[in-house]
């Protein structure tokens, strides 16, 4: 078996870093809990967008901290010797911690931080659900408390993406009458996920409207609470996928009324077992944009960034049938 294997990293170039596939080394035998996963696909997320941009994430990229891709899914191809929930041939999926490295061959990652991908779904499907499902899953009712709720009203800020593709959907199965903001091209798109309201993101303030809600959830995470409170319902929250700015940390002062959370995603595979049994039962729709190969991930970043995206870009690995399986 090869010892190295192909995996996308950002390298310099004079426009600032760029994706390419490379060779790196590969990972060794499983230990412990561990499994070695052959990837089969990874998705593209903002976090890999930012650290396209560069700055601090680039620079710790570069010192080798961060590679790019943080969730997959793909086949246990070998199991540490502790390991007692998988066993080779199982389909899986997971969500990979700060360092990354998912848009790979191969990752190894501990059996406590997987879940059996969707039965009903293909690996590259499931590719699109760890960051984007989990992000919009924890937001909604682990910082909404959206499941305790009674017949609320959700906003759902950059509702076309992928996180806002499945916000749209769970805030549906949570009984929400749900407005969701996108522009025009990708309406019918985002009403087909279940959307009562779109509202065009263009041609509309959507905080300027005479509505409350019970939740915003600021994809994006542009919005400030002091814009977002007057729409907000007495028990009304913000919820945004950014850290907490100056202004809504002053919003935490206050003792009532409307307030404001950030969600900073769990790496939970009962969360994740959660949203494969929802796809599985039919209840949820994987958004999926497109399937990009391995060799055109410098498209696939491109298009992730455009702010056209209907749903999740997904980067398909070919894996060459000479570094799989790998054994203990």
């Amino acid at each position: 078996m090869s010892s190295s294997m192909r995996a996308v990293r950002l390298v310099a170039a004079p426009g600032g870093p760029v994706p390419r596939v490379v060779e790196v080394p590969a990972p060794g035998a499983p230990t412990g809990t561990q499994l070695l996963v052959r990837v089969v696909a990874s998705s593209v997320n903002g976090t890999d967008l930012g650290l396209v941009r560069g700055g601090r994430a680039f620079r710790a990229l570069s010192a080798g901290r961060v590679a790019p891709g943080f969730d997959l899914a793909g086949e246990v191809v070998a199991c540490g010797p502790a390991v007692t929930g998988f066993t080779v041939g199982d389909r899986v999926m997971t969500l990979l911690g700060h360092g990354g490295g998912a848009q790979a061959e191969l990752v190894l990652v501990p059996q406590h931080r997987v879940a059996r991908a969707p039965a009903g779904a293909d690996l590259q499907q499931a590719a699109a659900v760890p960051l984007a499902g989990l992000t919009a899953l924890q937001a909604l009712h682990g910082r909404a408390g959206l499941h305790a709720r009674r017949s609320p009203r959700v906003l759902v800020v950059g509702a076309a993406g992928g996180i806002g593709a499945f916000a749209v959907q769970l805030a549906r199965l949570a009984g929400a009458h749900v407005t969701a903001v996108a522009d025009e091209q990708r309406a019918a798109f985002v009403s087909d996920l279940g959307a009562d309201v779109v509202v065009d993101r263009y041609r509309q303030d959507v905080l300027a409207l005479r509505e409350r809600w019970d939740v915003v959830f600021d994809v994006p995470g542009a919005l400030r609470f002091s814009a977002v409170r007057p729409v907000l319902t007495a028990a009304g929250v913000l919820v945004s996928t950014r850290p907490l700015s100056v202004d809504a940390v002053r919003g935490l002062a206050q003792r009532e009324g409307p307030r404001v959370s950030a969600v900073a995603t769990r790496r939970s595979p009962v969360d994740l077992a959660h949203l494969a049994h929802l796809i599985d039962t039919g209840r949820l729709r994987i958004p999926l944009d497109r399937v990009v190969g391995l060799e055109d991930v410098a498209t696939a970043y491109a298009h992730a960034a455009s702010g056209q995206l209907r749903g999740k870009v997904v980067i398909a690995v070919v894996v060459a049938e000479a570094r799989a399986p790998v054994a203990t």
